[in-house]
């Protein structure tokens, strides 16, 4: 029997798979379609280049080749780091904040369960390693995507020239880059107590098969808000919390984990319509084909639903009003004006829309729960069940 090395596992991985022999067939008869009646996919014009809508391409639209950015972080980057930084999306932060979030929301929520009650300097430290945490495992989910799309990508408009589709890295170059990105994420979570361990590695088989959702389901939206929610959890075990032995907390994480999955199926479904004409061409499946008769009713139930699993884990934990008007109130306020506001056939405000999200819905809830926190660090709950047993024991000696 031949030995397994590790240049036999590269050379398997190059090869391509079922689902890539799919898509090169899917781009061999939409070749021979759009070559009757205009430019080839590696020719079509960028989405801002087409009519507003979804209309038709022009016969003379054409895709602009890959050009180096000559602003922004990438072009302080020396040449040969580029499309490393590009694989890892750090010129677009908002999907690491995305998944830093959830995060934020479990540390802000868990911080006054404890006995004694977090420090703030314990929790800037926690939500420090988190954030640390999502932009290098985001990275990686990035380049596990691009890796299992290689065949794909380079039929979607806003995907051909990603650093593995237009070439400009090999899968042999880019397995080992993920195996670096996987043990500095490694590194970030032994920072955390041991038992985070336990809550945090199976995380990773989400990272590995959440591509594949799109090859088989309408709803890959869901399986990405399985695993980009995931530190909707961690929270409570980084601060000494033990969800198997207290069920209050453990029944608001996954309160919170659910409403966060409710929030990724929002704010994805609104990114997937920059893409949705594309996909159909290229037999990817979306959201976005699959609602698109009743998309702002879609957004509006399951939006509904994430305010009421939001609530459900302040419940849990006997949260005050804070909670409820700052959290609650605002995720539903600025759910309610951004589904009102976003223009689903403009790629552009699609785009603008998941950006704008990610502090605008996420920025709410984040300051209801820092708020909920404060008043409970500073006792202002107690102060005012004090107040009212005083004017309770007053009128009672009154009467």
């Amino acid at each position: 029997m031949a030995s397994f090395t590790p240049t036999r596992a590269l050379n398997v991985l190059a090869r391509p798979s079922s689902f890539a022999r799919t898509s090169l067939q899917i781009q061999h008869i939409a070749n021979k379609r759009w070559s009757a009646t205009g430019p080839s996919p590696s020719t079509r014009a960028p989405r801002s280049h087409r009519t507003r809508g979804f209309g038709r391409l022009e016969a003379d639209d054409y895709q602009p080749s890959y050009e180096p950015p000559k602003s922004g972080l990438l072009s302080y980057l020396p040449r040969p780091w580029i499309p490393y930084a590009e694989l890892i999306r750090l010129d677009k932060p908002t999907g690491t904040y995305y998944l830093f979030l959830p995060c934020l929301f479990s540390t802000f929520l868990a911080a006054p369960l404890t006995h004694p009650i977090t420090p703030p300097s314990t929790l800037i430290a926690t939500s420090s390693l988190f954030f640390a945490g999502a932009l290098i495992m985001r990275g990686a989910g990035c380049t596990v995507n691009d890796l299992w799309d290689r065949n794909l990508d380079p039929h979607v408009a806003r995907t051909r020239l990603r650093p593995i589709a237009r070439g400009a890295i090999s899968v042999q170059q880019a397995v080992p880059f993920l195996g670096v990105q996987l043990l500095a994420g490694l590194g970030i979570l032994l920072q955390f107590p041991a038992s985070c361990l336990l809550y945090g590695i199976p995380s990773l088989i989400l990272v590995a098969t959440y591509p594949l959702a799109k090859r088989v389901t309408n709803y890959p939206q869901f399986i990405l808000g399985l695993t980009f929610s995931w530190g909707a959890i961690m929270g409570f075990p980084a601060l000494g919390l033990d969800l198997l032995s207290n069920t209050p907390a453990l029944i608001s994480a996954s309160c919170l984990y659910a409403s966060c999955v409710a929030w990724t199926v929002v704010y994805d479904m609104i990114y997937a319509y920059q893409d949705i004409r594309d996909d159909a061409a290229a037999g990817i499946k979306s959201i976005a084909l699959a609602q698109e008769a009743n998309a702002k009713v879609f957004l509006a139930s399951v939006s509904a639903v994430q305010v009421a699993l939001l609530a459900g884990a302040g419940v849990a934990v006997g949260a005050g009003p804070v909670f409820f008007v700052g959290t609650c109130g605002g995720a539903a306020a600025t759910l309610v004006y951004m589904i009102r506001k976003v223009d689903l056939k403009s790629v552009e405000d699609c785009w603008g829309w998941f950006k704008r999200g990610a502090w605008f819905t996420g920025g709410a809830i984040s300051m209801g729960l820092l708020g909920e926190y404060l008043a409970r660090y500073f006792g202002v709950y107690e102060e005012r069940e004090t107040v009212e047993r005083g004017a309770r024991f007053t009128e009672d000696a009154a009467s």
